[in-house]
């Protein structure tokens, strides 16, 4: 297909799904704009990715880059649908050809909890504010949310992200016992090292700093955590294999960094005081199946400075989009076509409702395990779990194709539609003080101190 621009695309979100699209599309001579909601385009891989993977962050800023920066593409930062352009005015006024929702899961799944929501930030938190604030706090000009993470905070989850979170508290509390005893370390030497091989460098015990851990919490038994999977259609020993691959990981990460689990356990309630949360009531489950349900009489109390609810992220709500539950109503995964506009597509995790970034890994099992093992920190290779990534875009590579292909079954657009787009796009990056390019406004908007 010669690049006339006879096709125009809407593309929600520059990240790995959206930029991979962004990429396939403008490299079969369809023009794309890019509709970015932060001001630099990484999604999760900045915000939701712990700081500690400082290499892995890099590698995956410059993919996208590259694919942010292809002909053709034009990126639209600092713009929100349903705040800045409301989705009906993008779908049904600006004539583009399609639109592609590529805005990723970034609403936490509510708690599940009676009047949990009365009680966030006072005593009860989510995953995805707390991680954001753990990227970025210590930057001199960050003034998003401040949070506090103190030892025994109680986690709710039981995947790879709670995984995060439970890390995210060791390695601050530890820093901060070290530190208080005048012993000079960082996150990197405790994630790298692990806590107790740290502490054994610095002269001093782990057990004598007085840090209790923080527990995290699973309502189904640990061999049920999905830190591994089992290959599809996999035999009853194939299965108990992964089991015990999902119980040796979990203890590895334990030992070294020195959280504690309580399995089959889940919140029934909140213990409430002076207008904060307390800690959680809780029941022992029994396990049958995919099913975890309380059982009766089991019931207890635990107290606890925090809790942070770390148990999945959905799409966010934006007005005028339907949604069936949790999620916006697309009619298959193949062709993720929204139900309620023709030309309206999905393509990663704002489809399948996870937001966990390597939710879309195809690979061998033993392939698999290697590399979740290194996103953990208890891998023996280098860390480098690219492959984590490669199969999420390899994922909406196949989404993005289909799209297409029934792109091109649509009326061509008109040079004067195209131009009075780009007119449009143009004042969309004006307002947003993105007058230069690609590179110029990325160095801009790049904190010195980001970490």
């Amino acid at each position: 297909m010669s690049k006339s621009g006879k096709y125009f695309v809407a593309i929600v979100g520059g990240a790995i799904s959206g930029s991979v699209a962004a990429e396939i599309l403008a490299d079969h001579g369809i023009q794309v704009a890019v509709i970015e909601q932060n001001p630099r385009p990484y999604g999760k891989i900045e915000d939701g990715l712990p700081r500690w993977h400082v290499e892995q962050r890099k590698q995956e800023y410059c993919r996208i880059d590259a694919r942010l920066k292809k002909p053709g593409v034009s990126f639209i930062p600092s713009t929100k649908i349903g705040r800045d352009l409301s989705f009906d005015d993008l779908v049904n006024h600006w004539a583009f050809s399609a639109v592609i929702l590529a805005n990723g899961a970034w609403r936490d799944r509510d708690l599940g909890v009676p009047g949990a929501g009365k009680y966030v930030d006072k005593g009860l938190i989510y995953q995805n504010p707390f991680v954001y604030w753990y990227n970025h706090k210590n930057e001199r000009n960050y003034n998003g949310p401040r949070y506090e993470a103190p030892d025994e905070t109680l986690v709710v989850g039981g995947g790879l992200a709670s995984i995060d979170v439970v890390k995210v508290l060791q390695l601050e509390n530890y820093e901060r016992a070290l530190k208080a005893r005048g012993i000079p370390t960082d996150m990197h030497e405790l994630e790298k090292k692990g806590i107790p091989a740290a502490c054994k460098a610095h002269g001093v015990r782990p057990e004598d700093l007085g840090v209790k851990g923080c527990l995290l919490l699973y309502r189904r038994r640990i061999q049920d955590m999905p830190l591994a999977q089992p290959p599809e259609n996999a035999a009853p020993e194939q299965i108990a294999k992964t089991e015990r691959v999902r119980l040796k990981m979990l203890h590895l990460a334990q030992d070294k960094f020195l959280f504690r689990v309580q399995e089959r356990r889940v919140a029934t309630g909140l213990i409430v005081e002076n207008g904060r949360v307390a800690g959680l009531k809780l029941a022992e489950t029994r396990v049958e199946g995919r099913s975890a349900q309380p059982i009766p009489g089991s019931e207890y109390e635990l107290r606890a400075p925090l809790v942070i609810s770390s148990i999945g992220s959905v799409p966010e709500i934006i007005p005028s989009i339907a949604m069936k539950g949790e999620y916006y109503t697309f009619t298959d995964e193949r062709l993720p076509r929204y139900q309620g506009h023709g030309r309206v597509f999905g393509v990663g995790n704002v489809v399948t409702g996870q937001g966990n970034i390597h939710a879309s890994l195809v690979h061998s099992q033993a392939v698999t395990t290697r590399l979740i093992e290194d996103y953990m920190g208890i891998g023996s290779s280098d860390g480098n779990f690219s492959a984590l990534y490669a199969a999420a875009e390899a994922s909406v590579a196949g989404q993005t194709q289909t799209i297409e292909d029934n792109l091109l079954t649509l009326p061509a657009l008109s040079p004067d539609e195209v131009a009075k787009l780009q007119d449009r796009i143009r004042t969309l990056q004006d307002r947003a003080g993105y007058t230069s390019n690609y590179d110029s406004w990325i160095a801009k908007v790049t904190p010195p101190d980001l970490e």
